[in-house]
């Protein structure tokens, strides 16, 4: 299958640094590291660089190598190809205005630049498995000899962090095939390493970097960096330069032999894919099939106890890592909707390992990996991915082997278990919450203020366990166990859900029995009544809630977390910490919750046709915000905004695995 070229810009974007700059593209490595920057070439975030590497994949994620300040001497004329924004305000030098074309090959970034009459073309990938980014510049043609010079800008510090020269102790050595630089007394070496150019160590630091994507967030906005060396070599037409950056002594400095294999992976990859869907992959448009290989980008390699090969997912470029709810609901869309099952299966052994007390951990520390058990609904999850990952390979060997525990996690929920979540006998729900500790996935919290603390009964919460007890009922008849327990508790958890059921309203309430009784706000959670396998509404019901989601909730990009005529909705997301998260789930539109929409929207109507036309609004995103891939949020109102980062695991997932529902719909149909 041919790679698809979803990304292709010419001069009207990359000669604009206005729209060349919010742009962004991403490069992985399978362990948590990564590279990311800007189309024009300057920093404007904190997590922009060339290696940010997973120390302890997927954690200990560290800047190590910012950028290469590139000039190109051709014809006797000096070429900077470079862009530099300075905390003054001025953007020196202007290197933007070189680029006659951005492309992603694959995930691979591409600049063409034009050089009088010579043209460069540069390339950035990273080696999958490895902290080790290639960076390649090939001189496509000219007339005569052109002089490359490339120097190095390096860090040491956190991913999350802010360096100032003063506070950030650089060792330089030259070594063979370049340099090696090692952070502080107890820093990791990495190397700059070229087979091909001359290497010279400096030491001097650039001060103030402006980043202004950090300001615009309301955090700390200027960064110094160490130009640590420079790297020149003269290259004839048809010949190349490769520069690697690696935390690897003796990376493969072969640039030719190393893109070859980057290809590799990415064509099996979209092959693997075709494999198990043939005839959606044959129909796919190249937006899809450029979706099918960013899901790849959040799948990462994670040795744990017990596990060596085993695998997780990083919920979000550049800033999120790795969280329990993301990872399952992600889990059909990134794994089993691009045909890799086996990694599906790695992911679910491997979550299930920090089970305790019945529960899953919403996150994983990043810096020593300690669980946070904190939500209501992760665990549910898990339920709903396994029985997502069972209908698709008929694996009754994970099923046996992970039942005893889904057992333990209903016991722990009859019994109750941490933060007041416990099975109410009366009706059958789920109770959730204590006081300041914000339990669902609308989880904004601004110091002691949870701003939608939602405690009580949640919609979707009951929504997931209510299909987890029709799935356990299942699952043990499956096993031939006994599926009487189970069949009890779901046969009173959907007569007791009823009273989710506002008729004044026409759809459901949000939360039952807070402390001030029934919230009838409209927010998208009750779409998962519908969207879920095992729904308990009745036909009429589920109707009416995809009407009202699509009337007053729907927009291009997702579901807005709150309706626009409620007194907190806020249509923009924008402001510092406080007040972003102010309006995090009180308006934003989330782009995951389209394909929960898109599934019930299929099970009321059944037109496929229409279902799948809702995601096609994607295929112009993926040239807007972070290139190739899909955003976490949008603003509530037009013209919807991408914001907060710029790859988001669900998002990607939920799109692929409502394409392939809908897809599935048309063949059966």
């Amino acid at each position: 299958m041919g790679f698809p070229l979803a990304v292709d810009f010419g001069r009207e974007i990359t000669s604009d640094i206005a729209a060349a700059e919010p742009r962004e593209w991403l490069v992985t490595n399978g362990l948590g590291g990564f590279a990311s920057g800007t189309v024009a070439g300057s920093l404007t975030r904190r997590y922009h660089g060339l290696l940010i590497a997973a120390l302890e994949p997927p954690r200990r994620r560290t800047l190590l190598v910012a950028k290469l300040d590139e000039t190109a001497e051709y014809d006797g004329e000096l070429f900077s190809l470079n862009t530099n924004r300075w905390r003054s305000g001025v953007v020196d030098p202007q290197g933007y205005r070189h680029i006659e074309r951005f492309r992603l090959e694959g995930t691979t970034p591409v600049w063409t630049f034009a050089c009088a009459a010579a043209r460069v073309e540069k390339r950035i990938w990273m080696q999958p498995g490895a902290n080790t980014t290639y960076i390649q510049y090939t001189y496509l043609h000219g007339s005569r000899a052109l002089l490359l010079t490339l120097k190095a800008l390096v860090n040491y510090r956190d991913y999350h962090s802010l360096t100032r020269a003063e506070g950030c102790p650089l060792d330089v050595q030259p070594v063979e095939h370049g340099l090696r630089f090692v952070g502080g007394a107890d820093g990791t070496p990495f190397y700059l390493l070229s087979a091909a150019a001359r290497a010279e160590p400096t030491h001097e630091w650039w001060y103030n970097f402006d980043l202004a994507a950090e300001r615009r967030r309301g955090f700390e906005d200027s960064e110094d960096h160490l130009h640590a060396g420079a790297f020149s070599a003269q290259l004839a037409p048809g010949e190349s330069l490769t520069l690697v950056a690696s935390t690897d002594s003796t990376p493969i400095l072969d640039g030719q032999a190393a893109w070859k294999a980057r290809r590799a992976y990415e064509r099996q990859l979209l092959d693997c894919w075709a494999r198990a869907f043939p005839r959606a992959a044959s129909q796919a448009p190249a937006w899809l099939r450029q979706l099918v290989l960013a899901a790849d980008q959040f799948i990462v390699r994670c040795p744990r106890e017990g596990g060596a090969d085993a695998c997780s997912v990083i919920a979000g470029y550049p800033w999120f890592g790795e969280w329990g709810r993301d990872a399952m609901i992600s889990l059909p869309g990134l794994m089993l909707a691009t045909g890799r099952a086996e990694i599906a299966c790695s992911v679910l052994r491997t979550w299930a390992r920090s089970v305790d007390c019945g529960m899953l951990p919403n996150g994983l520390s990043e810096r020593d990996g300690v669980p946070d058990y904190n939500s209501a609904d992760v665990t549910l999850w898990f339920f709903e991915a396994l029985r997502h990952y069972h209908a698709t390979t008929k694996d009754h060997k994970l099923l046996r082997e992970l039942f005893p525990l889904l057992a333990e996690i209903i016991a722990w929920h009859r019994c109750g278990t941490r933060h007041g979540i416990n099975v109410d006998p009366t009706d059958g729900l789920l109770y959730a919450g204590e006081p300041g500790v914000p339990l669902t996935w609308m989880d904004a919290k601004v110091g002691d203020w949870a701003v939608t603390p939602r405690l009580g009964k949640p919609v979707e919460v009951n929504a997931l366990w209510y299909n987890a007890l029709r799935t356990m009922a299942r699952f043990a008849r499956t096993l031939h166990k006994s599926t009487g327990t189970y069949d009890a508790l779901a046969r009173q958890a959907r007569a007791g859900f009823q009273r989710f059921w506002n008729e004044a309203t026409g759809y459901c309430f949000d939360v039952i029995d807070g402390p001030a009784g029934n919230d009838a706000s409209l927010r998208p959670n009750q779409i998962f009544a519908v969207a879920l396998p095992e729904s308990p509404l009745t036909r009429d019901q589920q109707r009416a809630v995809v009407d009202v989601c699509a009337r007053r909730l729907l927009t291009p990009f997702g579901l807005r977390s709150l309706a626009p005529d409620h007194p907190d909705y806020r249509g923009h997301y924008q402001g510092g910490p406080r007040e972003r998260d102010a309006a995090y789930h009180q308006g934003t539109v989330w782009g995951w919750l389209l394909g929960p929409f898109v599934t019930a929207h299929l099970r009321v109507y059944k037109d496929p046709k229409r279902a799948r036309s809702f995601l096609e609004s994607f295929a112009q995103h993926l040239k807007i915000h972070g290139l190739g891939t899909a955003s976490e949020i949008f603003d509530g109102d037009p013209p919807f905004t991408p914001q907060g980062c710029i790859a988001q695991a669900w998002t990607v997932a939920e799109i692929l695995r409502a394409w392939h529902a809908a897809a599935s719909l048309r063949k059966r149909a």
